[in-house]
């Protein structure tokens, strides 16, 4: 995972406040757990109306604990591909600061399996993530930043009951970050 590049100077300081935020305060677990439950066992049963369901909940929970707007949520069917020449890219999930809304794809691209609940959940929480970027922190924008990809990450792990994993980086060019992940994943 890479970071956005950094934005001109208007809104610079917001980019590298968001950079600065690694922590995210976190709700009680009885709060996530039913929720994260019924994802899981809609994901099993591979129907969209029980994963759905399961997210509403999830993300009621979370807009709750917050105080921020609700936003909604629709769960579809295989994810979008997009090939090009030389490179391929699927769309796990979105997030529109215009409606307040997520989107989420529960199958993959090619073979149209149900998707991991990892891969699922994560993505959910990382959507979310952009959502209180805008409703919560009022950013301008919600950029993929080292301390967004950390923000993330708790909310993942702390709703999958998983430990958390601190995020290493590695600079790039452009003023660029990723992620580090044979580090990271050594602890």
């Amino acid at each position: 995972m890479l970071t956005d590049s950094p934005p001109g100077k208007g809104k610079l300081a917001l980019f590298n406040e968001s950079d600065r935020i690694t922590t995210l305060l976190l709700p009680p677990p009885a709060a996530l757990l039913g929720p994260t439950q019924l994802i899981a066992a809609g994901m099993q049963t591979g129907k969209a109306q029980e994963v759905r369901v399961g997210c509403e909940q999830f993300l009621q929970s979370l807009s709750r604990f917050y105080q921020v707007s609700p936003c909604g949520v629709r769960v579809l069917a295989s994810r979008p591909l997009r090939i090009r020449e030389n490179w391929s890219n699927e769309l796990f999930g979105d997030y529109n600061p215009s409606t307040l809304a997520i989107r989420v794809w529960m199958r993959t691209a090619v073979k149209k399996d149900i998707t991991s609940f990892g891969t699922f959940l994560s993505t959910l929480c990382h959507e979310y993530c952009h959502h209180l970027d805008f409703v919560h922190f009022k950013f301008p924008d919600s950029w993929h930043t080292r301390g967004f990809y950390q923000r993330a990450g708790a909310l993942y792990h702390y709703a999958r009951g998983t430990p958390p994993k601190r995020l290493y980086w590695a600079s790039t060019s452009g003023g660029l970050w990723r992620i580090d992940w044979p580090r990271t994943n050594r602890g």
